[in-house]
């Protein structure tokens, strides 16, 4: 194995890449105009389950039966429930609506891990002269110590955004050392891709823009978003040796949410909203990478943008019931367009606070994305598929201690052609958050299947737009740029330890197995398989939330080719060690 660069002056010049890579793109103009894309790695509070709600006053005062009453005015006007999804920017508008409550003077809040590895949020009410009666803050109003406030005045929020990312990765042996066949006729190769030996390259990106939300009555508000990214790589990345940046629209969308608590507070919302935004389907199994990145777009690892570039999204929440209709343009890579409309509907429901049962359904309309036989013809194409999917999941409330788990089966037909594709997963785990460290252990078996060559039906499963992170369905850190998740029985076995608050540990090991022989449609090298053993990755995540503005993230991966990849390989693939490490500021 070639041993990675030692010397301090490497090291140096390493972080000098990173830094002034960064630097660059706040002077530099883009190279070409294009269109960007925005739940990530780059931030994972953003998108996670949110685990506990918790509203605390500050200064109750010797009324504490009006605190009680005023707290849980904040509580039900912000209308979140467990489960559901964290958005930096779209909580500080719901809180923004819910500082229209009389009495509030401020509302501020802290996100911390959950044992899950979602969010805890802490809502801190403070009382005083009631915010909706106040001249206005903010820096439109004249306030330069307001932060990201732009504007606060009489229920209008404005809220700025500035997000900006310095990442650092580097492979030893990236493609088994075989880049060559691994990456014969892919579209996504420019110049000389990293390959055998130690390489390394260095992404950046800054995100910038404006939120706000704005009152039509008391109970209706519309809200918006407008933001770019600028990002750009250097070095010998997977696919490029290419130094290029790109700034291009992120979010671009429009919203009106509504709704109402009863006397015996049962709680319903309603939202509706357009344009360019991310969109996750409930745990990303189906979909999450509504944007895509890499290629002239630069920020392959960093993942810089989500966006799709138009989300239609329709949304209605009773208590513990959840409605969702959407119709989705993802943003693709222009050079791999393939044209894909999904439109479907979910539906979740929580009969008490330890169980969720929910189901989806998922419909192209609209595809050019071909499907391939075993004699590499096409069969047809994405257009005309139909998904239909349910799964539920268990953990004890509170985040208490004891076994979770959870489970999910899925379903493709087309409309065209005979098909008939099958995914699905069982996990069980067990958590001790009041153990030190607050350690939990699980186990995940994940089926996609592959297409038999022996039936008349065309059956290996179309991953869509499934993946998020690598705690989601990003299978393996190196594994997943050699096999996504189609044709692959994968077990993992993960733990999560937190030695502190703001510290998350997460080690990983996995076994990777081919569903079918028949392997047309993956990669083209290991199109025919004599072999179903893929290989095995063992890799360690960590997280380190230094303060809510600035977080750093690191990840080792090792990867050992399997029988198959051996088999399919002219020469003797090496194993693949990945390091990643990456420090992200959020203004």
């Amino acid at each position: 194995m070639t041993e990675p660069p030692q010397t301090l002056a490497s090291l140096l010049r390493r972080i000098c890449l990173v830094a002034g890579l960064s630097l660059g793109l706040l002077i530099l103009p883009s190279t070409a105009p294009a269109w960007a894309q925005s739940v990530s790695g780059a931030d994972p509070l953003n998108g996670a389950a949110i685990e506990s709600l918790q509203v605390v006053v500050l200064n109750p005062g010797p009324d504490a039966a009006l605190a009680d009453r005023i707290a849980d005015s904040v509580r039900r006007s912000l209308a979140l429930f467990p489960g559901a999804r964290f958005s930096k920017e779209a909580f500080a508008l719901q809180l923004a609506r819910a500082g229209r409550t009389p009495e509030v003077a401020s509302l501020d809040y802290d996100v911390s891990l959950g044992v899950a590895g979602g969010v805890n949020l802490k809502v801190r009410v403070t009382l005083g002269e009631a915010a909706s009666t106040r001249e206005g803050r903010g820096r439109l109003a004249g306030d330069a110590s307001a932060g990201s406030l732009l504007l606060d005045r009489n229920g209008t929020y404005l809220i700025g955004k500035f997000d900006a990312l310095g990442l650092y990765y580097a492979n030893n042996n990236s493609w088994y050392g075989q880049p060559g066949p691994l990456l014969a006729g892919n579209p996504l190769v420019q110049g000389q891709p990293s390959g055998a030996g130690y390489r390394d390259w260095a992404e950046a990106y800054v995100h910038y823009g404006v939120y706000g939300i704005t009152p039509l009555s008391r109970q209706v508000h519309v809200y918006g978003g407008l933001s770019a990214i600028t990002a750009g790589s250097s070095g010998d990345e997977l696919f490029s040796s290419k130094t290029r940046t790109l700034t291009g629209v992120e979010d671009a969308y429009v919203g009106i949410v509504g709704g109402s608590t009863d006397a015996a507070g049962n709680r319903l919302v309603v939202n509706l909203s357009a344009g360019r935004q991310k969109f996750s389907l409930a745990n990303a199994f189906l979909i999450a990478n509504t944007a895509a990145n890499g290629h002239d777009r630069a920020a392959l690892q960093a993942n810089a943008r989500w966006a799709a570039d138009n989300l239609v999204l329709a949304q209605v929440a009773y208590n513990r019931l959840k409605l969702e209709a959407f119709y989705l343009d993802p943003d693709e890579l222009p050079i791999l367009d393939s044209g894909t409309r999904l439109a479907g509907a979910n539906i979740e429901f929580r009969p008490n606070a330890d169980w969720l049962v929910a189901a989806s359904y998922v419909a192209a309309p609209e595809s050019r994305s071909a499907y391939y036989g075993p004699a590499g013809a096409p069969v047809g194409t994405r257009k005309g598929l139909k998904v239909y999917d349910a799964r539920f999941s268990y953990a004890p409330a509170a985040q208490g201690a004891g076994l979770f788990g959870g489970g999910e089966f899925a379903l493709q037909e087309n409309d065209d052609f005979p098909m008939r594709a099958k995914a699905g997963w069982a996990e069980i785990g067990y958590r001790l958050p009041a153990a030190p460290w607050s350690p939990s252990v699980s186990y995940r078996y994940s089926y996609f299947s592959g297409d038999d060559p022996d039936t008349s039906a065309y059956e290996r499963w179309d991953p869509l737009f499934s993946g998020g992170n690598g705690e989601q369905w990003v299978q393996g850190a190196n594994h997943f740029k050699v096999v996504q998740d189609s044709n692959v029985i994968a077990h993992r076995l993960q733990a999560r330890l937190k030695p502190d608050p703001r510290i998350e540990i997460v080690p990983q090991f996995w076994v990777f197995r081919a569903a079918e022989m028949n392997n047309i449609g993956g990669n083209p090298a290991l199109s025919f398989l004599t072999n179903r053993d893929y290989g095995m990755e063992a890799n360690v995540t960590g997280k380190w939330f230094v303060s809510r503005k600035i977080y750093v993230h690191g990840h080792i991966a090792y990867t050992q080719p399997g029988d198959a990849v051996k088999q399919a390989l002219t020469t003797k693939p090496e194993g693949w060690l990945s390091l990643l490490l990456f420090v992200r500021y959020a203004y």
